[in-house]
């Protein structure tokens, strides 16, 4: 003897349908992303697109990460001598800045350089040395890639945009590893002097020679 299924309602089948329905519809989240302006408040950032519409850039929240040595040649070879509060104004573009990071080769005998880097880190940046390290052919050199690798990668989880202010082909790796992570990168150098690797992998690139003119220092400030 074969068992037929026992014949349903209207009202049965119409019920069964809806929770059909329903367990096929996608479930939607909205998140909201919180403005971060310290440490102590900062949480991991939801994933790319949500929370906020693409275009509404006063919610993006942005890290940037500078090259010294790299930037300094950079201009010296542009003849610029960089305002760095126009710099921050520049990258940052009505985004929510979270940091900005300035890494540099140290010389505690320059106090010039020790002047600078004071009115740096009390405007705006947060500044990274290692002591230079003289090579036999007398030049001197601090290497702070890992340095600079490593921040990237913890603020990857903070942020929805790192900006990298250096051509250093020696950066292409975490880059590449923070853009499939789904955090928008963007590098800022001077194309002559940038590895095409880090470019290639950026998601967006901008050569420092066309932003000069926002940049520049006005004569006498």
């Amino acid at each position: 003897m074969q068992l037929l299924p026992r014949p349903q309602n209207d009202n049965q089948l119409s019920e069964k349908l809806d929770a059909e329905q329903r367990l096929e519809q996608p479930m939607l989240k909205v998140i909201e992303k919180p403005e971060i302006a310290t440490s102590s408040s900062m949480i991991p950032a939801p994933g790319p697109g949500l929370g906020y519409p693409e275009d509404s850039r006063l919610r993006q929240r942005v890290a940037i990460f500078i090259d010294g040595a790299n930037l300094f040649y950079a201009a010296m070879h542009l003849g610029l001598e960089i305002d760095y509060t126009k710099l921050l104004r520049c990258l940052t573009r009505e985004r929510h800045l979270l940091r900005a990071y300035f890494y540099t080769g140290v010389d505690r005998t320059n106090e010039k350089q020790q002047g600078f880097l004071l009115w740096m880190s009390r405007n705006g940046y947060r500044v990274v040395t290692k002591e230079l390290v003289q090579f036999p052919d007398g030049s001197k050199k601090a290497n702070l890639d890992v340095e600079i690798a490593i921040d990237m990668m913890n603020f990857a989880r903070y942020c929805d945009t790192l900006i990298l202010l250096s051509g250093d082909g020696d950066l292409t790796y975490v880059v590449d590893n923070i853009t499939y992570q789904g955090v928008h990168v963007e590098v800022v150098s001077l194309s002559s002097m940038t590895s095409e690797s880090l470019i290639r992998v950026a998601d967006f690139y901008t050569d420092l020679e066309n932003i000069k003119g926002e940049i520049q220092k006005e004569p006498g400030s």
